[in-house]
């Protein structure tokens, strides 16, 4: 005979046992096997990389917070304003332009590389799911920033095919990227392992190469020459995305300088001296080339800036990136000629940065760049 469904609820069958408070159905073997914080390693650890929490690294989880906070994307900025300008004959002088043509050229791929070193590379070998939460926010910024440089090309009408053959076709730029390329081609080559000393200081390395000199260096040419003509009321579209792509890169630094020093903190003895100087080296290699860079985009100097002025600012970086991992300074009593970049990157309290904004975001309100 078969049950009705009125007949399955009165069944005298016993009913299943309510779980005791506690009751999880682990064995006290599989419970003492669960992730413990202290046990989290940023390389090499040992506990469950699919385990965001308990929180070991806290200060990780907070900057992806505060990166999902300051979204925005590329098509929310009006560039009309820039289209006029450009087609106007006499909107812009030729070093005008020039500069804004080697920029994009630039940029229209150093994110992509970055892209590239994060989800091909450095992310496979970090092992504190907060830490890797974050790399997978940085990474998608690095996407929205690619399409904001792209979104600027095809606002403006340039050879698509010019700007993004830049990197390989202009010294400059070409020359910036074959320094970086190295890096992250070692840490993508599948036969790449950590867990050795010269292992681990090649990924510290890598780290180090592009939090550092990549995003926290050869950005900073480009920024503040694009930054300067929208302080003159010119190209105030692609100013104010490359203001917007300067908060998300101030973070990206800030995120993998923390990386640098938690990796030296657990691992101090790939702290050598022989591995300091070879960073040195480094630095020193990476201030020349955007130097390079810098004498390239304004040969005869444009918007009141010329190389001189900016060999003393990438100085003044270098010595600023080299302190905040524990080198020394490399370029000592080096001065800030440019006061007004610094106001833009740490965002001032009585200004509010999303007040531009065609989208305005709720969770815009919640930042805090402190």
């Amino acid at each position: 005979m078969m049950l009705s469904w009125d007949d399955e609820a009165t069944s005298s069958a016993p009913a299943p046992r309510a779980p005791a408070a506690g009751d999880t159905g682990a064995s006290a073997e599989q419970i003492a096997k669960r992730v413990n914080a202290d046990d989290k390693r940023i390389i090499n650890g040992k506990t469950d990389v699919n385990q965001l929490v308990p929180f070991k690294y806290k200060w990780a989880w907070d900057k992806y917070l505060a990166g999902c906070a300051n979204h925005w994307m590329p098509q929310e900025v009006n560039m009309q304003r820039d289209i006029e300008l450009w087609k106007n004959p006499n909107g812009l002088s030729e070093d005008e332009r020039r500069l804004v043509k080697r920029n994009l050229g630039f940029f229209v791929t150093a994110d992509s590389l970055a892209a590239n070193n994060i989800t091909l590379g450095t992310y496979r070998h970090i092992t504190a799911p907060e830490c890797r939460q974050y790399l997978l926010r940085q990474a998608f910024e690095e996407a929205i920033h690619t399409h904001a440089y792209q979104y600027i090309v095809e606002s403006l009408g340039l050879d698509e095919k010019e700007i993004f053959n830049a990197y390989n076709e202009i010294a400059s730029i070409r020359d910036k990227d074959q320094f970086l390329i190295p890096f992250i081609e070692t840490l993508t080559n599948p036969e790449f392992k950590t867990g050795t000393l010269e292992a681990d200081q090649t990924l510290l390395k890598s780290i180090i190469v592009f939090a550092c000199l990549m995003e926290g260096l050869f950005f900073y040419v480009g920024f503040t020459q694009i930054l300067a003509l929208g302080r003159q009321n010119k190209m105030t579209g692609a100013a104010e995305q490359y203001q917007y792509i300067l908060r998300d890169e101030s973070m990206h630094c800030n995120f993998g300088i923390d990386l640098i020093n938690t990796i030296k903190m657990e691992n101090p003895l790939l702290w050598t001296p022989a591995f300091k100087e070879e960073i040195k080296q480094l630095f020193l290699k990476a201030v020349d080339l955007e130097y390079r860079y810098a004498e390239d985009t304004m040969p005869r100097g444009v918007l009141g800036l010329n190389a001189t002025m900016f060999k003393g600012y990438l100085r003044f970086i270098a010595n600023r990136r080299a302190t905040q991992i524990g080198l020394d300074p490399l370029f000592p009593q080096e001065e800030n000629p440019f006061p007004w970049m610094s106001e833009m990157i740490d965002l001032k309290k009585e200004r509010n940065f999303f007040e531009t904004r065609v989208t305005e975001y709720q969770t815009g309100g919640a930042l805090n760049w402190d």
